[in-house]
C-alpha cells in the first residue's frame, strides 16, 4: 500500500507567477516579446555571420553556436511557461518534467563551455597574435565547439537519471513556470541526498572549471592589453573581448547563485526571479551586446542594411 501510494503522483502542476488576471496578461505579453526579440536576434547573427566572408573566423563561429544555443534555451521555456502564466497549460507530466530539466541544463552546461572555449580563443588572439590562426585553425574551433555540446549534455545525463529515479507522493504543485532541480527535490518523498550530492559536484565541475578557465584566460588578456603602448592598441585589444566579458559576468554570476550550493532546497521564490534573469533575459542581452559592442558586427549590420534599402529603392 505504502509503494503504491508513492507511485501515484504522474504529473505536476506548475504555478508560474501568482498574481491577478491582468497581471499574468502582462507577463505573458512581456515574455512573448522577448521571446520573438530573442529568436530573431540570435538568428540574425547567425545569417549575418554566414552572410559575410569576413566574419567567417573561430571567434564569429564559436558565436553562431552561443545563438544557436540561445534559441533553443530559451524556445525549451517560454511556450510553456506562457501556458502557464495563461492557465491553458499549468500541468505537466513527470516525464516531460524531466525531460525539460535535462534539456534546459544540457544548455545550461553547454553554455558554461562555450563561454571558457571564446575566452580561451580571444586569449590565444590576443596574447599569440602572430601563431593564432595555425592555433586556432577550423578543425580545432569544431573539435572544441562539439566538445562543449558532448560535454555539456553528458555531464547532466548522470544528474537527470538519478532525479528520475525519485518517487512523489505529493504535493504535486511546483512553485515555477518551468521544472527546475530545487523544486523536483523539494517534492520528492524519498532521499534526495545523492540528487543533491550530483548537483553540487556537476556544478562545480561544469561551472567553477568553466569559469575558472575564462578567469584565467582574461588575467592574462588583461595583463598582455596592459603591455601594449598605444592607446588606440589598447583599446581596440580590449574592444575585441569586452562584449564577451560583460555575457560572461552576467551569466556566471546568475548561474553560482543558482546551481553551486550544497543544499538546493531553499529560497525558491528567489530562485524563481533569479532563474527568469538567467533563462528569459540573458539571451535577449546577447545579442545586443555582441553587435552593440562589437565594431565588426557593426559594421556588418550598416552593409547589411545598406544593401537592403539599395535593393528596396531599385525595385521601386
Amino acid at each position: 500500500m505504502d509503494m503504491e501510494n508513492k507511485t501515484t503522483v504522474q504529473e505536476f502542476i506548475l504555478l508560474g507567477f501568482p498574481g491577478t488576471w491582468h497581471f499574468r496578461v502582462s507577463l505573458v505579453v512581456l515574455f512573448a516579446l522577448m521571446y520573438s526579440l530573442t529568436v530573431t536576434g540570435n538568428a540574425s547573427i547567425i545569417a549575418l555571420v554566414w552572410a559575410n566572408r569576413n566574419l567567417h573566423t573561430p571567434m564569429y563561429f564559436f558565436l553562431c553556436n552561443l545563438s544557436f544555443l540561445e534559441i533553443w534555451y530559451i524556445t525549451g521555456i517560454v511556450p510553456k511557461a506562457m501556458g502557464v502564466m495563461l492557465g491553458t497549460s499549468q500541468t505537466i507530466s513527470f516525464r516531460v518534467c524531466i525531460l525539460q530539466l535535462f534539456f534546459l541544463l544540457s544548455l545550461g552546461s553547454t553554455e558554461c563551455f562555450l563561454l571558457a572555449v571564446m575566452a580561451y580563443d580571444r586569449y590565444l588572439a590576443i596574447c599569440y597574435p602572430l601563431r593564432y590562426n595555425s592555433l586556432m585553425n577550423n578543425v580545432f574551433s569544431a573539435q572544441l565547439a562539439l566538445g562543449s555540446w558532448l560535454g555539456g549534455f553528458l555531464a547532466i545525463s548522470l544528474l537527470a537519471f538519478l532525479t528520475s529515479r525519485l518517487t512523489f507522493c505529493g504535493p504535486k504543485v511546483i512553485n515555477h513556470f518551468l521544472c527546475d532541480i530545487d523544486s523536483c527535490l523539494a517534492l520528492s518523498c524519498t532521499d534526495t541526498w545523492p540528487v543533491e550530492l550530483a548537483t553540487f559536484l556537476i556544478s562545480i565541475i561544469v561551472v567553477v572549471v568553466s569559469c575558472a578557465v575564462t578567469l584565467v584566460s582574461y588575467i592574462y588578456i588583461i595583463s598582455a592589453i596592459l603591455r601594449i603602448q598605444s592607446a588606440q592598441g589598447r583599446k581596440k585589444a580590449f574592444s575585441t573581448c569586452s562584449a564577451h566579458l560583460t555575457v560572461v559576468t552576467i551569466w556566471y554570476g546568475s548561474t553560482i547563485f543558482l546551481y553551486v550550493k550544497p543544499s538546493a532546497q531553499n529560497s525558491l521564490d528567489l530562485n524563481k526571479l533569479v532563474n527568469t534573469f538567467n533563462t528569459v533575459v540573458t539571451p535577449l542581452l546577447n545579442p545586443f551586446i555582441y553587435t552593440l559592442r562589437n565594431k565588426e558586427v557593426t559594421q556588418a549590420l550598416e552593409k547589411a542594411f545598406q544593401k537592403k534599402v539599395f535593393f528596396c529603392c531599385v525595385l521601386l
